[in-house]
């Protein structure tokens, strides 16, 4: 009998590499725990009723009253085959896979509210300038039929590059360089002047690589070359620090 595997729901693309940043911060855990896991795609159009259909939790409820259902999302087999567990939200199936598999740490004791914090800061507040960038760039590597859904709830300027692209990389510099100055506080006796506590990977890291890995797959030539070269070169480090966990099953 074949050994249970977590699967993990992800969207297919038109370029090699998956790029759904809050997806990779699930499969980043995922592959440093080594724990046996493959990737389900699932289109755009097909998100809800196959999360539905699998008894995911929903991520948020909208005005009239209707459950949203979005990725990621896994299914863990592992130590219940009968009853596997169902997860939804990064966040929430991070913690779990720490609890779960403590081995490999990515949330050190007492660590957590500050990394729900840092992490929460990531999405909200760092990721922010990128999106008038990245999200039409995004849009460009889904599937036709993807595209379509994805348009359905979206503006034509939502979707529309910025035509001071210069200007729009400047403020996506200045969140990045306001990090790097305070990551630089874990370096000397503190750190090693890469990963975010000190010296070993954390969730925190991992939160910053998935916008990383987002730039580097979707922008690739715009984005990545500038990011990488940015502060002394730290990104492209934590890249790299992190690369043996960039494995897709």
């Amino acid at each position: 009998m074949s050994q249970p595997m977590i699967i993990l729901y992800d969207v297919p693309s038109n370029i090699p590499q998956p790029w759904a940043p809050n997806i990779w911060r699930v499969r980043l855990i995922l592959n440093f725990k080594r724990l046996p896991y493959r990737t389900a795609w699932v289109e755009f159009p097909d998100v809800e009723e196959t999360l539905h259909g699998i008894g995911a939790p929903p991520t948020s409820v909208k005005n009239d009253g209707r459950p949203v259902f979005s990725l990621p999302v896994i299914v863990d087999p592992i130590r219940s085959p009968q009853v596997p567990i169902v997860l939804s939200n990064a966040n929430l199936i991070a913690e779990y896979l720490e609890v779960t598999y403590p081995a490999r740490q990515v949330f050190p004791e007492g660590s957590r509210a500050l990394q729900a914090l840092f992490v929460h800061y990531i999405q909200e507040i760092l990721a922010k300038p990128l999106l008038p960038i990245m999200v039409p760039l995004s849009h460009q590597r889904l599937p036709e039929r993807s595209q379509n859904h994805f348009l359905s709830g979206m503006t034509s300027s939502h979707l529309s590059v910025p035509l001071e692209r210069e200007q729009a990389w400047r403020a996506v510099q200045e969140q990045f360089d306001f990090l790097a100055n305070i990551l630089d506080k874990n370096s000397g006796t503190d750190g090693d002047g890469v990963v975010a506590m000190g010296h070993e990977l954390t969730y925190a890291d991992f939160a910053i690589v998935s916008v990383l890995i987002w730039v580097e797959k979707v922008a690739p030539h715009d984005g990545w070359v500038r990011i990488r070269q940015w502060n002394g070169g730290r990104w492209g480090k934590l890249w790299e620090r992190c690369k043996s966990c960039m494995d897709v099953f």
